[in-house]
């Protein structure tokens, strides 16, 4: 499908990084979009809307800054907001975007017309998560820009289907930008959630272990030395279904097949809390860490514009393989 059109022309390579809590935040998003792709934070990685005024500054005047000296425009940059009633700044957090026109909002939990139609009104686009066709569904009926399929293997709160299974069911009723979430850390893999039906590809994990992410450096040498084996998915953390580095649950006393965590979702309490410091209390997201199921193929840290073009050589050397092996197969009749 055609990208929106404050993505086009603007991307070396169909990718949005994913925001991650705790870990996004301004130097990681201002070097995804200098690289050439889609950059993203929560707003809830700062703790107050002061904070959060002053990334939104930042990156702002950061990506104009690159502009004037490059003569170049970046690739977009886009928030995260959670769309539930316990998120009591929720409208202050979308005024601020509002007021420095934020290309892309991303939501989670929610999808709200009154939302969408308040970010077209300054030009913006709206993208929303999914986990299967019920929510999507609701979405596309709300009037999201695009859906954000988030499949198996998803780092942090995942979904349970396989990919090639929930891209089909969307693309029966949905016509407008798709991204893949799940287990995506390669040009190949870009390329491959292209081919079957995705627009974007949205990676997370890869880019926790990038020299800009502000991930704790003993969550980055973790995801180096782990494999798909020390993937746990489980609901004994946060009460949603998400999957977490298992040394990490390990050393927090954790068991996964534990019950889950029960109780309302309460986003201010629960994202207040992740800021506390209380030495002797694990915090979900600080201190136990979550990754997707392709941390099997990450062994270093490199800084995001090499990320950047060793997967643009992977993609466009993928593409090249597919074509070959295509023009061996006749075409039907």
């Amino acid at each position: 499908m055609p990208l929106p059109a404050l993505l086009e022309n603007r991307l070396r390579l169909p990718v949005v990084a994913a925001p991650m809590f705790l870990a996004s935040g301004p130097d990681l998003v201002l070097a995804c979009c200098r690289a050439g792709i889609v950059g993203t934070f929560p707003a809830k990685n700062q703790r107050d809307l002061d904070g959060l005024d002053q990334w939104l500054q930042q990156i702002s005047s950061g990506l104009a800054a690159s502009t004037t000296q490059t003569g170049d425009q970046p690739a977009p940059y886009g928030v995260n907001l959670i769309v539930h009633p316990s998120n009591k700044t929720l409208e202050q957090e979308l005024d601020l975007c509002a007021a420095y026109r934020v290309p892309i909002i991303i939501t989670s939990l929610g999808a709200v017309p009154q939302i969408v139609d308040r970010v077209h009104a300054y030009g913006g686009i709206v993208f929303h998560d999914v986990v299967n066709r019920r929510h999507a569904e609701k979405a596309a009926a709300a009037g999201v820009d695009g859906l954000i399929a988030v499949s198996a293997g998803a780092g942090g709160h995942t979904g349970l289907a396989n990919p090639f299974a929930l891209i089909a069911e969307i693309r029966r009723f949905f016509n407008g930008t798709l991204l893949l979430a799940g287990s995506l850390g390669s040009g190949s893999d870009i390329a491959a959630a292209q081919t079957i039906g995705a627009d974007l590809a949205y990676m997370g994990t890869r880019f926790v272990a990038t020299r800009e992410c502000a991930a704790d450096a003993a969550y980055k040498a973790m995801i180096h030395e782990s494999q798909l084996a020390d993937i746990t998915t489980t609901a004994a953390v946060s009460g949603i279904t998400a999957n977490f580095l298992q040394p990490s649950l390990d050393r927090a006393g954790i068991s996964a097949d534990g019950p889950a965590v029960t109780g309302a979702i309460n986003v201010d309490a629960d994202m207040a809390d992740a800021f506390t410091t209380a030495a002797n209390q694990p915090k979900p997201w600080r201190d136990i860490w979550s990754a997707g199921h392709g941390v099997g193929s990450i062994d270093h840290s490199p800084s995001v514009a090499d990320l950047v073009r060793t997967l643009q050589q992977d993609y466009h050397a993928a593409v090249a393989a597919q074509r070959g092996r295509a023009a061996h197969v006749p075409p039907a009749d």
